[in-house]
């Protein structure tokens, strides 16, 4: 054999054992993993329904494509989620309206109290806002996999709520820092408590609270109910809530896998919307069995004075959180 050709082969053999020996670090380069938060416990429809989109994720893009969970607050309040989102130390997250308006104020048009009264204005709302804020998402860094409303919203508390006048003789908690609460209670004249979500059942525990607000399913959840007697069936409004990922982070996967996260999240959150919908029934019937009685939707003349609070609070909010535009938007297509 020629020194040419001996050459040519050794040139060969290391070209080959340099390509199998850093195969691996070059496919290991491509794994992405997605470092999720969300204030939901593990055992919960949001932990189930993530957990099977996780698992579908990974089986579609082969292992490429990855979540690791941070379930039940163990990452912070959501301000700590979006600081840590924003340094990268997290990459996604399911946020409820109070997170998604840190992000973008006027999102919370969603979460107006009293503004709507059924399913299916809800849908037809989201539906009608969902591109506008798609962008507007994408413009702040991130990207909006899709939306995952928490459901009707309900006073609980440790005396009956009948009245107006009961809130204000009452010691609510609001989210520390929700404009939106802040102002309805504000128009009613009840001086609220302000606390992180995380600080609520340590609260109702020591008395400095006695009543909150939320979905069945939350209140459920997060064991509130063990400390209240009592649930307005009044309908205090819609609360929203949704999932992002960083868009620094979407721009790491491939273009095949970008799209295969969206259109499975898209698929499972859809899923997952429509299984908080059903919890929220379902806890309803498990705190009535655990001993919380249903207080009946107040006297017209009482309900009135709550849903006055409600416009006053929309109508000083415009411009502040959300602008006229858009709110025109939503009540023009509720009429």
């Amino acid at each position: 054999m020629s020194y040419f050709n001996r050459l040519t082969k050794l040139f060969l053999l290391t070209a080959v054992l340099f390509f199998v020996g850093n195969a691996g670090q070059v496919f290991a380069g491509d794994k992405e993993i997605i470092k999720f938060a969300t204030l939901a416990p593990e055992g919960t429809a949001w932990m189930k329904e993530m957990h099977a989109l996780a698992n579908e994720v990974k089986k579609v893009t082969g292992g490429a494509v990855k979540f690791k969970f941070y379930p039940g607050g163990v990452s912070g309040n959501e301000k700590d989620v979006i600081r840590k989102m924003r340094i990268g130390q997290l990459h996604g997250a399911g946020f409820t309206g109070v997170g998604l308006g840190e992000i973008l104020p006027e999102v919370r048009v969603f979460d107006i109290p009293f503004l709507f009264e059924t399913d299916e204005q809800v849908n037809k709302i989201y539906d009608l806002l969902n591109d506008h804020f798609v962008k507007q998402y994408d413009k702040k860094g991130y990207v909006l996999l899709g939306w995952v409303p928490v459901g009707w919203v309900h006073i609980f508390s440790a005396n009956k709520i009948e009245s107006v006048g009961d809130l204000v003789k009452s010691k609510p908690w609001m989210w520390e820092g929700d404009p939106l609460v802040q102002e309805a209670y504000s128009a009613m004249d009840v001086k609220p408590v302000p606390l992180s979500v995380t600080d609520v059942l340590m609260s109702l525990q020591t008395g400095m609270i006695d009543t909150v607000y939320g979905s069945s399913q939350a209140v459920l959840a997060l064991q509130w109910f063990t400390r209240v007697k009592h649930m307005a069936a009044l309908r205090m409004g819609y609360a929203t809530g949704g999932v992002l990922v960083s868009k620094r982070k979407f721009k790491k996967l491939s273009g095949e896998h970008q799209k295969v996260l969206l259109e499975v999240s898209q698929k499972h959150l859809k899923i997952l919307a429509g299984k908080i919908q059903e919890d929220n029934r379902r806890s309803v019937d498990v705190m009535v069995k655990n001993g919380i009685q249903i207080t009946p939707v107040v006297s017209g003349a009482e309900k009135e004075k709550f849903r006055k609070a409600g416009t006053l609070a929309r109508k000083n909010l415009t411009g502040r959180l959300f602008s006229k535009e858009i709110l025109d938007q939503v009540l023009s297509n509720l009429q």
